[in-house]
């Protein structure tokens, strides 16, 4: 089971890639990472935490 990026993940990746001097450009791992949580969260996934699924 995968596990979709939510808006806490991809904070924590950003801080961890800052804090180490990573690539922090519109292209690297980070953003997309961002970009991820923005999908889902718009697409109702990644609510709470949560994969999703449950009955609305």
């Amino acid at each position: 089971m995968s596990k979709q990026m939510t808006g806490s993940d991809a904070s924590r990746i950003q801080s961890s890639q800052a804090k180490g001097g990573g690539n922090m450009s519109s292209s690297g791992f980070a953003a997309r990472a961002q970009s991820a949580a923005a999908h889902n969260a718009n697409s109702g996934g990644g609510k709470g935490g949560t994969t999703g699924g449950g009955k609305k």
